[in-house]
C-alpha cells in the first residue's frame, strides 16, 4: 500500500506519484492533482490510497522532477493556512520547569495558564470536546512555500524562524463535513522577537510565509514522532535539535484541535482546503540562535521519507503602504 503521495512537475506537466515503503515514487494515472484524487475518492466512495494504488503507474525518478507542495488549490484564497500554539509537552526539563511554576500562583503567565489547561483537558474522551487551545491564522494558499524554495524574511520583521511541525491537510465536503486528506511536514515559520514584545502582537508575528514538506501522509498519524531540526549556514551547522511530535508528545490530541477549529461555521465552506499546523516545542530561538538571510532550514522526521528545505531570503523593502481614498 502507498504510504504517501507527492506533487511533481515533469517536462511542463503536472502530476502526482505515490511513494511506497521503499522510497520509490509511482506516478497515477489520471491525476493531474492531489485535489483532483481526493475529489475522486469522496465521489467514489473509495480511500485514498487504495484510489491511488489503482492509477499507479510507472516508477519515476525524483531527481528528475521538481517537487511541489503536495496541496494547492487552483484558488490559493480557497486554501486556509492556521495553527494552533501551546499543544506539545517538551522536554522532560521543560515539563519540570512548568510544572514548578504552577506553585508560583498569580505570578503565572497567560502562555502558561493555557499550556497547564491543555494539560488537563486537551485530550477528551472520544466524542467530548475539550479545552479549546490557542489559535492562530497564518494566510492563504500564498503563503505556502514548497520544499526547495526560499522563505522571505519582510523587512519589517524582527527575525524569521523556523518552527518543525506537523500539520493536518482537510477537504471540506459538499454537506459541509471536513474531511482529512493526510499530514504533511512543516515549518511554522514565525517572527519570535516581534512575539516577545508583547503578546498581543502574536497575531502580527505569525503572518509569514510557511514551508510545507513534499509528502502528504495518508492515513492515521503515527502516536510517536521524532525528527530534527536545523539551521545550516553554507556547509556548517550552526543549530540542531531533536524535537518530538505525535499525540503522545502532545498535551491535545489531534481530534480536539480539529474540533476546535472546525466548530467555527466559516470553516466549513464546502470545496475549501485547510492546512493547519499542530504546534512544536523545539525553536532554535529558544536557543539564542538568530537566522540569517542566506541559512537554509532544515527539518526532517521519521513518519516522513523526504525532508523540508528552506532557504531564508530577505524580501524586499516596500516601503509605507498607503491607502487612497477611492
Amino acid at each position: 500500500m502507498m504510504r504517501s503521495l507527492i506533487q511533481f512537475v515533469q517536462d511542463g506537466m503536472r502530476g502526482v506519484a505515490a511513494l511506497d515503503s521503499e522510497g520509490k515514487a509511482w506516478r497515477l494515472d489520471d491525476t493531474p492533482s492531489t485535489l483532483a484524487l481526493a475529489a475522486d475518492a469522496l465521489s467514489s466512495g473509495a480511500q485514498m490510497a487504495v484510489l491511488a494504488e489503482t492509477r499507479q503507474a510507472e516508477e519515476i525518478h525524483l531527481a528528475q522532477v521538481t517537487l511541489l507542495a503536495p496541496i494547492d488549490h487552483p484558488d490559493p484564497a480557497h486554501l486556509l493556512v492556521s495553527g494552533t500554539g501551546l499543544t506539545h509537552l517538551g522536554s522532560a526539563e521543560g515539563r519540570d520547569k512548568m510544572h514548578k511554576a504552577a506553585a508560583a500562583g498569580d505570578q503565572l503567565t497567560d502562555s502558561m495558564r493555557m499550556f497547564l489547561t491543555g494539560l488537563e483537558g486537551g485530550k477528551p474522551p472520544t466524542g467530548a470536546a475539550g479545552v479549546q487551545p490557542e489559535w492562530f491564522y497564518k494566510g492563504d494558499g500564498d503563503i505556502l512555500v514548497p520544499s526547495g524554495q526560499a522563505l522571505g524574511l519582510p523587512c519589517f520583521a524582527g527575525d524569521g524562524g523556523e518552527e518543525p511541525e506537523i500539520a493536518g491537510v482537510y477537504l471540506i465536503g459538499a454537506n459541509g463535513a471536513p474531511l482529512r486528506l493526510g499530514f504533511v511536514l512543516g515549518n511554522e515559520f514565525s517572527d519570535h522577537v516581534t512575539e516577545r514584545q508583547n503578546y498581543l502582537l502574536l497575531a502580527h508575528s505569525k503572518l509569514r510565509q510557511a514551508g510545507i514538506g513534499p509528502e502528504l501522509l495518508l492515513g492515521e498519524l503515527p502516536g510517536r514522532i521524532t525528527g530534527v531540526s536545523r539551521i545550516l549556514r553554507g556547509n556548517a551547522v550552526v543549530w540542531e535539535k531533536p524535537f518530538l511530535s505525535g499525540e503522545s508528545n502532545m498535551s491535545h490530541s489531534i481530534a480536539n484541535l480539529e474540533h476546535h477549529h472546525f466548530k467555527y461555521t466559516p470553516f466549513r465552506r464546502p470545496g475549501d482546503l485547510h492546512v493547519h499546523f499542530f504546534g512544536t516545542a523545539t525553536l532554535s530561538f529558544s536557543d539564542g540562535i538568530a537566522a540569517q538571510p542566506g541559512d537554509t532550514f532544515e527539518i526532517e522526521a521519521d513518519a516522513f521519507q523526504l525532508p523540508l528545505r528552506n532557504i531564508l531570503e530577505a524580501s524586499t523593502d516596500e516601503g509605507v503602504i498607503s491607502v487612497k481614498a477611492l
